[in-house]
């Protein structure tokens, strides 16, 4: 190569030049996807809002909805976020969104800061635990659940004209949830870490809840769904022990209090080898949050820390395909675990591996899986791999983000993103009506409701871009909410 007056390179051989520049392109756009996937990522938790909306909202296509929650039982339970295509609060998987989202601005706050999205991130994560903080209006009573989930169902309304019932269920002392206050209380204690640098008055409010929760759920042990017996036909949960674990592991990071590691270390069981981490198991991510410590020496020689950590790195080998047991992927490269929405298990698993990452360059170790070794850069080449298929490098060569690339689900599986805008049309949307008008329309969704993730491909690699297809099309707040801190981290 020669070096022209201006000092820019000129190519002697015009085919090593296409390559060079396409190469450059590929990389500027892949970057210009991640910043652009980062930001639209936060706006779908502003289209996901329940109740008064306020000043600052950017998505203005939504309005104020649900404003009388809570008012069955002369308490205020407006906010939160809807959980997915419905009109429904969830608080089971609510909790593990807000978890998930105050993981993402703790381990990746500095990449947010860098990419100007950390006041947005910390924005959604607050929308969240105010939230919370009104459902705990007492140290044993929390309210799981506003909305009748089958009555909502079978009505595809707008959620600020909507009339389905809005019954609020709780937990209390006489009817116990341990999953569901292991989880809110995991929620707190997470986000008093991510609001302690700027607001130390508001953190210490999470952590009074975060205790009080953990205190009930061990006091009072259960199944959330036997006394909140509607949310069972949705998100049943399979037991508590992975809860109260990951609980006592945020309270634990939150306050350095011993009697948290203690638990843990007392515990029957560290939960063994898992296949999935996700709403209903929590294991891998307290088994992580274990094996942080034990990189970072914090902790004593210690036999059960140590099987958390084992524990940790086997499912990291298992979704790196060095383990014994590895998670089935696609034949375009995506980590497959399971037919419904399957992205929410591929976004935990790449925020697993992309916290992972930062966690074995601060160490400087690596991981001895059964075929072969893993080093820090290797996760992060995993969590990019799995970013890069759900936003277009796929075989449909689709991103599965709504809103990013050009080739995106547009019929979404999501009621306020299929009906109208109530600001363009302020027509009443009846029950069956919406779905004669809105659901069975073959037209694209109205509104666009960006960032949402849908539940993308099956184990083939296909998409049925269709309202109706709800295994793969709706989109859920459990699936953005890791994906944020993944995004935060490989851009």
């Amino acid at each position: 190569m020669s070096q022209s007056k201006n000092g820019s390179s000129q190519c002697l051989w015009t085919s090593i030049c296409i390559v060079v520049l396409v190469m450059s392109m590929a990389r500027g756009a892949v970057s210009t996807n991640y910043a652009e996937a980062l930001q639209k990522s936060l706006l779908y938790f502003e289209t996901q809002r329940s109740g008064k909306l306020p000043p600052n909202q950017r998505v203005t296509w939504r309005g104020d909805s649900a404003l009388k929650d809570g008012s069955d039982a002369h308490i205020d339970l407006t906010g939160g976020y809807y959980d997915a295509g419905d009109n429904m609060k969830f608080g089971f998987p609510l909790a593990f969104t807000t978890t998930m989202l105050a993981w993402s601005n703790i381990e990746m706050a500095s990449e947010l800061r860098a990419h100007r999205e950390e006041g947005n991130s910390l924005r959604a994560l607050k929308w969240a635990t105010d939230y919370l903080i009104k459902a705990h209006p007492q140290p044993n009573v929390l309210y799981g659940q506003v909305g009748e989930g089958n009555s909502d169902h079978k009505c595809w309304m707008r959620p600020e004209d909507m009339t389905t019932p809005r019954t609020s269920y709780r937990i209390d002392a006489q009817h116990p949830g341990s999953d569901l206050a292991g989880e809110t209380a995991a929620a707190m204690a997470a986000a008093s870490i991510a609001f302690a640098p700027f607001d130390k008055a508001y953190a210490n409010i999470l952590i009074g809840h975060a205790k009080d929760l953990f205190a009930f759920a061990k006091a009072h042990p259960g199944l959330y769904q036997n006394s909140i017996t509607n949310a069972g036909g949705f998100y049943a949960s399979s037991g508590y022990e992975d809860e109260l674990l990951w609980a006592a592991a945020w309270l634990h990071r939150a306050t350095n209090d011993q009697i948290y590691l203690n638990y843990l270390t007392q515990a029957s069981g560290t939960g063994g080898p898992r296949s999935v981490f996700a709403w209903d198991d929590k294991f891998v991510g307290a088994q992580v949050l274990m094996a942080k410590l034990a990189l970072e020496r914090k902790v004593g020689s210690n036999g059960k820390i140590a099987e958390y950590k084992s524990m940790a790195e086997q499912f990291i080998c298992n979704c790196a395909q060095k383990g014994s047991n590895n998670v089935k992927k696609t034949p375009g490269g995506l980590l497959y675990f399971l037919p419904w929405n399957n992205l929410q298990y591929t976004t935990t698993a790449s925020f697993v591996l992309s916290a992972y990452s930062k966690y074995l360059t601060k160490a400087k170790a690596s991981i001895q899986c059964p075929k072969g070794a893993l080093q820090a850069s290797d996760l992060l080449q995993i969590a990019r791999s799995q970013v890069d298929y759900i936003l277009g490098s796929n075989p449909q060569k689709m991103s599965y983000m709504v809103g990013v690339g050009t080739n995106y689900p547009k019929k979404p599986h999501h009621r306020a993103a299929s009906i109208v805008s109530i600001r363009k049309d302020k027509t009443p949307v009846t029950c069956s009506g919406g779905y004669d008008k809105w659901y069975n329309n073959p037209a694209p969704n109205p509104n666009v409701i960006m960032g949402a993730l849908v539940g993308g491909p099956n184990e083939n690699d296909v998409y049925g871009d269709e309202r109706s297809n709800f295994q793969q099309a709706e989109p859920a707040t459990v699936t953005v909410a890791p994906f944020v801190g993944v995004l935060a981290l490989v851009f």
